[in-house]
């Protein structure tokens, strides 16, 4: 897959995100893709959609970054969110196989575990509800 590159100083939730907190289990990067660890007291860490069906399932993007044991703040919703990076207008994107990586739909391949993160709506901007 070939993930979206995300500068993480540029991932903004806008007013009208939903946002959750809970605390890292790894060295997570603003941009990133989370999931609970339920072996791990649902510590955040790193999704990745090819390694388990556990850790393809996707509780948001980090907002923030935050070394294993810190708070991180992360969006499950948001109708204007900045992801950080470039995306189209109409792509769907997925969680990818690098751990906490986001690509477009149409590079995930057999196997892969899908879950979608957002839809772009301009450049910048995205529509995100996790469902």
């Amino acid at each position: 897959m070939t993930d979206i590159s995300v500068t993480a100083a540029s991932v903004v939730a806008s007013n009208a995100a939903v946002r959750k907190r809970g605390i890292a289990g790894a060295t997570i990067t603003a941009g990133q893709t989370l999931y609970a660890d339920s072996a791990a007291s649902y510590v955040l860490k790193l999704a990745d959609n090819d390694a388990s069906a556990a850790t393809a399932v996707i509780v948001g993007i980090a907002l923030n970054g935050a070394a294993s044991g810190q708070p991180v703040e992360y969006v499950v919703e948001d109708p204007d969110f900045t992801p950080g990076a470039t995306v189209a207008a109409g792509t769907i994107y997925v969680a990818s196989s690098t751990a906490g990586g986001i690509a477009p739909a149409a590079d995930l391949g057999q196997g892969d575990y899908c879950t979608v993160l957002f839809v772009g709506k301009s450049t910048t901007k995205a529509v995100m509800k996790l469902i």
